[in-house]
């Protein structure tokens, strides 16, 4: 008998502590008191070289991505109230991983932690790593419920004033005194200091508002007051005003802004990657709508006013309008007789944004573009289904004529231009569908659809078909292409991720394409293909080993000199390996060896290697020191090597390295108390054999080229 009262009151005590921690449980969930997620430092450098497979130009906007990750670093997305393409824009997550997040939030209610994710089967532990940083977790709530708008505003956490200074160190060609040439003229040289200038702040609130202004001097552009050529101290200035969530009135933002409607074929913003190491979760855009812009890069916003309306649940109409100038290359037709009067024509758009010399500032602003055009969306709620319709119309006050050359004969010509595109998605269990088809006013039409399937839980596929006519115009498009613009190309994609063991992964892809016309430096129509594949282990939680083979084939002119150029296929085939190690918790290393062998047609073969090695190391809490040495050998320009390097934050590095020599750079970060943060950067590329670097004015006299930067974050 006293046994089984023992086991009677074991049992009881039991059954009481089991009800107290489910109480505790239950009392917590009401409360939102669940222990939170610690939010561990992004790995952005190793994030980057995981989107992309390798750079491949120096004048890429990489920033742009670089930038929209870090803004979901400074305001982490919302895991409870986060909609479909939001969840797609942070490029982390697959189609099927994000339909079993939306399931379990509607069958479970809001998340209390990120480690609940943990419970969903479609999210393994390197997805969740990955997500953290960027995401949160919050009662959803009505902006109203925490004051006023100039309350909220004031009392923001999230707001910060940068200020940054860069410098090259030696001096280059276009800041010495100007020679006098043959005909008596003097050399061009640039009008302004070396010194490079930017200052910028924002303050915002997810679904809330935005506010943010930037003013940016390049190195070599003067610092003046001369409204008569529209330069007010700064070369280039950008502010926004953005609010949201105002019931019907889902966004509004007078400013600058940006616009990324569907897959991007008219209207894309700087959430495209295009081809890379992550062959799968990339492939789909995401339809954001309008965006405030936070960029210094000075051709690729909306300036004017653009607002997105709910009339009803399942639908969104925005409408945008924009006038701006921008920098063209101006030309003069002679006039056919004394009457008539010689009129301008732009033979070209530039997309640089420097404004160094006389040359640079007769071009900059001489344009006048003016851009109207909204969009209609019909997404059913509860549903994977969407559908919508988007119009672009674009007014320059003066013609756009390029260059009479083959290869421009079908690019776009005159004042106006008109393009209309209906664009679809549809997710269907572990299938998800999506595309967007436009046609532009000259007739030429545009389109790219594609397919993403789970095929099992650690299968991915992917398909994607792209077809862009030759005479298609989009000038704010940038949907998938091996084209920087979408015009004159057809392809196929072919994408797949394989998880066959734990910590293992396989990514490959496969792309063909053609090009219907003639292209610049190659003088026939032609057609190549490119593929690549990447193996990556990761033994522990904060190491990862990979390898990646990529080969691409693209023909160029073998000889420009002739008078009829024969397109040749040149080959370039790549190898990296990469390993990323911490040893302690404030010790990083990681070691890059990548080499180059390129070939045109049945010349002779050249290469180029680069091997680099990193060290991070964060002795105090509020210091962080990274540094990296560098060697690299390359044949010529065609094996030029590019490494993603550290940089300050919101700026982003990866030089281009041709020749013999050496990189180096050393970046610190220390947090002078709560509110201040100061970054300081060296970096230096020591040349073997040579006696200038540069060319133009940028030439350097001596073998090295030095930069200095140093950045200032005050939270206000």
């Amino acid at each position: 008998m006293s046994r089984l009262g023992d086991w009677r009151r074991k049992r009881r005590g039991r059954v009481w502590l089991l009800l107290a921690v489910l109480y505790t449980l239950g009392a917590l969930r009401a409360q939102g008191q669940v222990q939170d997620y610690p939010r561990q430092r992004p790995d952005l450098d190793r994030l980057m070289q995981e989107l992309f497979a390798e750079p491949q130009s120096d004048q890429v906007p990489y920033e742009d991505l670089y930038e929209t990750l870090l803004q979901y670093l400074q305001t982490p997305l919302n895991l409870n109230t986060a909609t479909r393409e939001e969840l797609t824009s942070l490029l982390l997550l697959s189609q099927p991983q994000i339909t079993a997040l939306l399931e379990h939030r509607e069958r479970n209610g809001a998340l209390l932690s990120l480690y609940e994710l943990q419970s969903i089967d479609e999210l393994d532990l390197r997805t969740i790593y990955r997500l953290a940083p960027f995401a949160t977790v919050g009662e959803p709530s009505g902006n109203a419920v925490r004051g006023p708008l100039w309350q909220r505003i004031l009392q923001e956490d999230n707001n910060a004033l940068f200020i940054r200074y860069e410098r090259v160190l030696q001096e280059r060609k276009g800041y010495t005194a100007p020679t006098i040439n043959s005909n008596g003229s003097q050399s061009s040289r640039y009008l302004g200091s070396p010194d490079k200038l930017l200052i910028r702040f924002r303050t915002s609130h997810a679904r809330d508002f935005s506010i943010g202004f930037a003013a940016e001097k390049d190195a070599g552009e003067q610092f003046t007051w001369s409204p008569g050529t529209r330069r007010y101290g700064f070369d280039y200035y950008s502010a926004h005003l953005g609010l949201f969530e105002r019931g019907r009135l889902k966004a509004v933002i007078v400013g600058d802004y940006q616009l990324q409607f569907e897959q991007g074929l008219l209207l894309s913003s700087g959430l495209q990657v295009g081809k890379g190491a992550e062959t799968i979760t990339t492939l789909r855009r995401s339809n954001l709508g309008i965006r405030p812009y936070t960029s210094v890069l000075e051709s690729s916003f909306f300036r004017g006013a653009a607002a997105t309306v709910a009339p009803a649940p399942s639908w969104r109409l925005t409408g945008f309008a924009s006038l701006k100038r921008v920098d063209a290359s101006l030309r003069a037709t002679l006039a056919d007789s004394l009457e008539e009067e010689a009129t301008d024509f732009a033979s070209g758009l530039l997309l640089t944004g420097f404004h160094r010399t006389n040359a640079e500032l007769n071009n900059r602003r001489s344009l006048r573009e003016g851009i109207v055009g909204g969009n209609v969306t019909f997404a059913p709620l509860g549903s994977q289904l969407s559908l919508g319709l988007t119009a672009v119309g674009t007014t320059f006050d003066k013609p756009l004529q390029r260059r009479p050359e083959p290869y421009n004969l079908y690019e776009f010509g005159g004042r106006q231009n008109l393009a209309i595109s209906a664009h679809y998605s549809y997710g269907w269990r572990n299938l998800s569908l999506f595309g967007e088809t436009a046609r532009s006013s000259s007739g030429g039409l545009g389109t790219v659809n594609g397919l993403l399937a789970s095929l099992g839980s650690d299968v991915d596929a992917a398909v994607l078909y792209r077809h862009y006519a030759r005479n298609f115009h989009t000038l704010y498009g940038n949907a998938f292409g091996e084209n920087t613009r979408n015009i004159n190309e057809s392809g196929l994609y072919l994408g797949l991720k394989l998880r066959p063991l734990a910590r293992w992964e396989l990514s490959a892809y496969y792309d063909q394409f053609r090009f219907p016309w003639l292209r610049y430096q190659v003088s026939a129509p032609s057609r190549g293909y490119d593929w690549l594949v990447r193996v990556a282990f990761s033994p522990t939680k904060t190491s990862q080993l990979y390898a990646q083979v990529r080969t691409r084939q693209k023909p160029n002119d073998a000889d420009a000199s002739r008078p009829v150029p024969n397109p040749v296929p040149a080959l370039r085939r790549s190898l990296l390996l990469f390993y990323d190690t911490n040893p302690t918790s404030i010790l990083s290393l990681r070691t890059r060896l990548q080499g180059t062998h390129y070939r045109e047609d049945l010349g002779p073969r050249r290469t180029g290697y680069l091997l680099a090695q990193d060290v991070t190391v964060q002795p105090l809490r509020a210091l962080r020191l990274s540094a990296r040495y560098a060697l690299f050998d390359t044949d010529d320009y065609d094996t030029r090597q590019y490494a993603y390097e550290q940089d300050v934050l919101y700026a982003f590095s990866v030089p281009a390295l041709a020749g013999r020599g050496t990189r180096m750079y050393a970046l610190a970060e220390y947090k002078l108390g709560r509110h201040i943060t100061l970054w300081v950067r060296y970096a230096t590329t020591t040349y073997r054999g040579q006696k200038t670097v540069g060319s133009g004015l940028e030439e350097i006299q001596g073998p090295q080229r030095s930069e200095v930067k140093a950045q200032l974050r005050v939270a206000l």
